[in-house]
């Protein structure tokens, strides 16, 4: 598989602020890659830098094969980009705005703007100025997709947008995806990930601590448990990040299901709760275990 993206050792400092250090990524042909990490991790750093939006402080970027810095003007016509918070000109319609963003790929997009805009209920007379959150959200969501791009790159595309329009915006991902797009997903909510990445990556504080499939990250190996009527556990393998309360103990759990049921049997317990962890809960989880191994 070929790759989309490759960084090597990319670093990127603001003056003495870390944003990014030695981080080295490889995205294969469509692909539909996970970005995921707390606030300040970097993910947006490197989409900036990918985008040629700033300049690394040092390694290096490829995207199809071409250098970013060198080649952006060729690298940025195949790429749709989807900010986090939609920023345009409060005057202009959004007729005008996709116009505009039309104008700069080069490329007659009217057939494939007018299906998007009719997808997502988009009124194209209407002022940006008087738009929701979630239609500033359409507008550039529409942009991000109406020139057909081979790569999109979606930092936290679904904030802003109500339960029907994430749901529509997803079968969208996943359209493309089967035409063979590839997409680099960033957010915070795990179930986006787990749902439709094929593989993710980890960041913290500016590094890369895990990269992997997303069943091996996390979605089908990484449990948590939840026992109520107990207060201690005994000595059970695959055991991490324990935390006692008053008469329940909670806990991340890897290993095998059927183990520890046989280990818990005799055990006081009143209920039982076995749930996917929260996303700041499989921080912790690689990060007690040092990132990867």
């Amino acid at each position: 598989m070929q790759d989309i993206v490759r960084t090597i050792n990319l670093t990127k400092y603001y003056g003495k602020n870390r944003g990014i250090i030695d981080l080295n990524l490889n995205i294969g042909e469509g692909e539909v890659f996970g970005f995921i990490g707390p606030n300040g991790a970097g993910k947006s750093t490197t989409q900036r830098v990918l985008l040629g939006l700033v300049k690394p402080t040092s390694g290096d970027a490829e995207i199809f094969g071409l250098s970013v810095g060198k080649d952006n003007k060729k690298i940025l016509k195949e790429i749709g980009y989807l900010p986090s918070e939609a920023v345009f000109y409060s005057g202009m319609r959004v007729s005008e705005i996709l116009s505009l963003s039309e104008k700069l790929y080069g490329k007659d997009c009217g057939k494939e703007r007018k299906e998007l805009c009719e997808r997502f209920d988009l009124d194209l007379r209407r002022r940006v100025g008087e738009l929701s959150l979630g239609n500033r959200k359409k507008v550039a969501i529409v942009s991000a997709f109406q020139h057909d791009p081979q790569l999109l790159v979606l930092d936290e595309p679904t904030s802003g947008l109500d339960p029907l329009m994430q749901k529509e915006f997803f079968s969208l991902v996943e359209e493309c995806h089967h035409r063979g797009k590839t997409i680099l997903l960033s957010s915070h909510v795990l179930p986006e990930i787990q749902q439709h990445c094929t593989r993710a990556a980890i960041l913290r504080e500016g590094r890369l601590i895990a990269c992997d499939s997303v069943d091996r990250l996390g979605g089908k190996q990484c449990r948590k448990v939840s026992i109520k009527g107990i207060s201690s556990l005994p000595d059970i393998s695959g055991v991490r990040e324990t935390n006692r309360e008053k008469g329940q103990v909670s806990f991340l759990y890897e290993g095998d299901m059927q183990f520890l049921i046989r280990a818990l049997q005799g055990l006081p317990v009143e209920d039982l709760l076995i749930t996917e962890p929260e996303l700041e809960e499989i921080f912790l989880h690689y990060y007690e275990k040092g990132g990867m191994e």
